[in-house]
This record gives structure tokens, sequence and C-alpha cells, in this order.
């Protein structure tokens, strides 16, 4: 049977890493924690789950600390999770049994990482991370911010996953920003895969202009993972909406297409894009298209809610100002086997009954 180090850094984590800890102790052999300047009761919480807490001074880059840790482990494989995440019960059982049976041969397994939730705690932001790694193989984290292991060798992607459960709502945090920002202030050149997720703290700042620069760096760079292109040009054209350069957003969404199979969300843009020009049989088509997409399968980004809900609540709309109201009480009808409690379907049944 395998063995598991769980690598974890940590700062100032007393409200969670007891929660982390104890969702995942049961699966692990070894628990190696690296504090990176804990001034709370993080130390103490660490120390009644290991007796292996190390400290590392930070020096603005998770993957150096991320590597002391994994440099610790004696394991068969390394395990990282961060003190905001949760394993849940049901993942704990397939990882105890995974334990068991895994191919040896395998060098990286993966699970879904679940990030962000809605109010009725229905995912609503998915990606597929690295989770484990043979520690044989040497593998490194790579990049200060956004840190991530290469998916090089023999994977296995699992449907195991894990939660990520911050205790309270907190404004945007401006850390992994600044890094990226003194990275370019250095003058040293930023890889295309760190364009592209400046890029994105740039966009969640409201940083358009500059967002927008550096997501078009990236994608001329053509060196991007092929998830990341598609994103790119869905996170571009959300840029181009607000900048108001009109003019660009379908051929940026178009250009999705090139690097794989439409994606629900991008369909959904050009859907928004045709609804906001009134022209609503235009609209009604992309829309319809995302509806029938079923991208779950993607190892890049999932973003839920244009998978089934989104797309039909926005052809219920469509199909109003289009005078099909019996087509509108069937797409209102799909959105609600979503969402149920959507204010907008509520809303949407109401003025549908008053139109019988």
């Amino acid at each position: 049977m395998l063995t598991i180090s769980l690598c974890m850094i940590v700062k100032n984590e007393e409200s969670v890493l007891a929660r982390c800890l104890e969702s995942i102790k049961d699966a692990v052999d070894e628990i190696i924690i690296v504090d990176t300047g804990s001034t709370d009761n993080t130390k103490e919480i660490a120390l009644r789950y290991t007796g292996k807490l190390y400290d590392f001074e930070w020096i603005d880059d998770f993957s150096a600390a991320r590597n002391e840790a994994f440099s610790k482990a004696t394991m068969d494989y390394q395990m990282w999770l961060d003190a905001d995440d949760v394993f849940p019960e049901e993942s704990l059982n397939k990882l105890l049994e995974l334990k068991k049976t895994l191919d040896p041969g395998v060098d990286i397994v993966t699970m879904k990482y679940i990030t962000h939730f809605d109010e009725q705690d229905r995912p609503v932001l998915a990606s597929t991370r690295e989770r484990l790694t043979k520690r044989e193989k040497g593998y490194l984290w790579t990049d200060p911010v956004h840190e991530c292991i290469p998916l090089i060798g023999n994977i296995f992607y699992s449907d195991m996953e894990v939660h990520h459960r911050k205790q309270k709502k907190e404004g945007v945090s401006h850390r992994n920003l600044n890094i990226y920002m003194n990275l370019e202030k250095s003058g040293k050149p930023l890889s295309p895969r760190q364009q592209y997720y400046y890029a994105r703290e740039l966009k969640d700042h409201g940083l358009w202009i500059n967002s927008a620069y550096y997501f078009e760096k990236f994608l001329e760079s053509k060196q991007g993972w092929k998830e990341d292109n598609i994103a790119a040009c869905y996170n571009l054209s959300l840029c181009y909406n607000i900048l108001g350069d009109t003019q660009k957003i379908l051929p940026i969404l178009l250009k999705s297409f090139e690097y794989d199979a439409p994606r629900a969300e991008n369909c959904c843009e050009i859907g928004y894009y045709y609804k906001r020009a009134g022209r609503y049989d235009t609209s009604l088509k992309w829309f319809r298209l995302a509806a029938a997409l079923d991208d779950q399968t993607t190892a890049g980004f999932i973003l839920s809610d244009y998978h089934g809900y989104i797309p039909n609540i926005e052809c219920c709309v469509c199909c109003c100002h289009l005078k099909d109201f019996a087509g509108a009480e069937k797409f209102n009808e799909r959105a609600a086997s979503f969402k149920p409690d959507s204010p907008a379907v509520k809303s949407n049944r109401a003025f549908l009954s008053a139109m019988k």
C-alpha cells in the first residue's frame, strides 16, 4: 500500500488549520508543515498533529516555500493542501481505497479543486489540480505565485474533490498582484503562464487596460496551454466590453474555437454580444448551443453556471423578446432544474403566468 506525505505551507491559519488536518489526517502517513511567519496560534495547532513543523523565511515565492515542504517528505507520494481547504468524507474514502489500488507506475494523481460555491453551497468554479506526486520523480513547483507542478509523466485523473472553504468573506487580496508587479519592476521577462495569471489578477482588481494588454501578450506568445488560451479569450472579451472596445469582442470569442471545441462560457458571451445589439434571434442560437455543450471534463477552469443555468435563463429572455412565450417557459423550467431557488426563475414564472 502506498504512503503519503501531506506537505503544507501556512501563515496565521489558526481559524482553519485544525479543520483541514482533521479532514485528511486518517489518509496520510506523515504531515509536514512549513510556517512562513505566523504570529497567531498556528504553530501550536500544527504541533497537535505533527512534530514535523519547520520555519521558512517568506521571500514572496510560493514555489520556494512549497518546494521546502516537499523536500522534507519521506513517503511514496507528496500531497499538498492549503490550510483553508477541506477534504470531503467521500474523497477521504476514495483516497483510502486508492492507497491500496493505485498502479505504482502512476506519477501524478489529479483531483478536482472546488474553489467557489453559491449561496446554496453549489459549486460555481472548479479546476483540475495536481494533488499527489511521486516523490522519487523529484517534481518541483514553478512560478512564485499561482504556482504549479507541470503535468508530466503518467497521470491518473481521479474524481476526488478538494473544497476550498474560507471561513469569512474577504475583499480582493493585493498579495498576488503585488508579487507580479514586483516581478515586472525587476525587469525579468514574465513567462507566458505568468502573463496569463498576471492578467487575471489585474482583471480581478479592475485594472482592465493592463489586464487586456497582458491577455493579448499571452495569446500572441502562442506558447500557452490550450485551456489557458481559451480562458484568455473569454476574459479578454469581458475586458473589451468594460472598455467599450465592442468591435474586438466577437473576434476574440471566435478565436477561442481555434484551440478546441466551443466552451459554454464563450458561446454565452457571444449570445450576450448579440443580445446587447438587440439581435435576439441570433442571441438565442448561441445560448441554445451553450446549453447543449458539456465541458465538465475539461482540465481547465469550469464555470458551472454556464453549464445549464445561465444559457437556459437567457434563452428564456430571448424567447420573451421574440414573443415565443411557450418556448420561454420551457427554457425557464430547464434553468429551474439547475437552480430552483433562483430569483430570476421565480420572476420569469410570474411574468409568463401573466402572459397566459
